[in-house]
């Protein structure tokens, strides 16, 4: 079989809901290629769009390993995401009041450190209750990070922020000096729209290869697990924690894991964002940052790493979108009515789609049970039978 049939059999294979998804994405990836050939988007600001939609897919990810696998309520999706920015940024930058100057990585471990005291600090009173303390316990979370970051100036220089952050593979061999190394590039594919390739498009290309380190590692860790017995232990107690304590299951222990390990990939997405603007300040904890998360999670699919990955490129393309929707001539100003699109997608969705737009359903069945090479043998005869009872006994 030729590799197109075995695209074409993939694409057969695929549900309504997935092909509509299929169908979206690839004219969305036209319509960026087309606006990109034409000079309509720069290509800097087009891998910036890009860099953006894998720091939410890594929060959607984070979020979905503790609502979509655990049923953990978590609010503090920002708070987790501004330790990871300003863990790294304070150990980085040339600003930072504290430390800065030492290497992006020793950032990227202090961050995660930080992100793994804190999620204890948070986890250990609070799990052992019913969600709704964590759910009230991570609200409070969220605002008393964003009080310390503002008013805290010794630690965080307060409302002016951090800056001179550097950029995430500085002082490494040769990634340190790419961007300035390679040479200025005109492409002129359509006669008339000439598209730059300089330093601030090398420079953006390191980012989305960091972040598709990021994302991809991620994504085939929680695809593991969601696939393993770990995984199965999670989902039963998100259905019923009680059958899973019956079961012998130290639920306790088992949320304790899935908070912990959301919180490090929100941490990892700010670390991620800090050395993509250069910059973090305390407006970039706002909650709104949890509530895209949230919007995310649930219009991919709660527990669906598919689902989430999808959720975080839609509300990037109505976050950055919109921008553009001033350009337009219409009698009203629709930029700021983002947040009012983003209502209008959750209310279709949970009209329509309330499971999500792709649900896990296909993500917990291993290959080689939908090809049949997984699938149980039929006993021929009972356990009875086998054990030399019958009917008459």
């Amino acid at each position: 079989m030729s590799r197109l049939d075995d695209a074409k059999a993939a694409v057969t294979d695929l549900s309504r809901p997935e092909r509509w998804v299929l169908t979206v994405s690839v004219g969305f990836a036209l319509f960026l290629l087309a606006a990109l050939l034409t000079g309509g988007l720069g290509p800097t600001y087009f891998l910036f769009l890009v860099g953006l939609a894998g720091m939410y897919a890594l929060l959607s990810f984070g979020l979905n390993a503790q609502w979509g696998y655990t049923g953990l309520i978590n609010f503090s999706v920002a708070a987790f995401f501004g330790i990871g920015a300003y863990g790294s940024a304070l150990m980085t930058a040339d600003g930072s009041p504290i430390a800065g100057g030492l290497s992006p990585l020793v950032g990227l471990a202090v961050a995660l450190f930080v992100a793994l005291l804190l999620a204890l600090l948070i986890g250990i009173p609070t799990l052992r209750l019913r969600a709704d303390y964590l759910a009230i316990a991570s609200l409070g979370l969220a605002e008393v990070v964003r009080l310390v970051v503002l008013n805290e100036r010794w630690l965080t220089n307060g409302s002016a922020g951090v800056r001179g952050i550097p950029g995430f593979f500085a002082g490494w061999p040769v990634l340190s000096t790419f961007p300035e190394a390679m040479p200025g590039l005109r492409l002129e594919v359509v006669p008339g729209s000439p598209v730059f390739l300089e330093t601030a498009f090398w420079q953006a290309s390191l980012n989305v290869l960091l972040v598709l380190a990021f994302a991809g590692a991620t994504y085939f860790v929680l695809r593991r697990a969601h696939r393993s017995p770990w995984g199965r232990v999670l989902r039963t107690i998100r259905s019923d924690e009680d059958l899973a304590r019956a079961l012998g299951k130290n639920t306790y222990s088992f949320k304790m894991q899935s908070f912990v390990l959301g919180s490090l990939i929100m941490a990892l997405a700010g670390v991620f964002y800090t050395h993509l603007n250069l910059y973090v300040g305390p407006g970039d904890l706002d909650p709104i940052t949890t509530f895209y998360a949230w919007v995310a999670v649930i219009l991919g699919g709660s527990g669906s790493n598919r689902g989430a990955l999808f959720g975080g490129i839609v509300i990037v393309a109505i976050r950055e979108g919109t921008r553009f929707l001033n350009d337009v001539a219409l009698p009203v100003d629709p930029a700021p009515l983002r947040l009012l699109l983003i209502g209008v997608v959750i209310i279709a969705v949970m009209r329509y789609r309330p499971q999500g737009v792709l649900p896990p359903q296909r993500e917990l069945i291993w290959p080689s049970a939908v090809d049949g090479g997984g699938r149980p043998e039929r006993p021929d005869s009972g356990v009875r039978e086998r054990k030399g009872g019958g009917d008459g006994e």
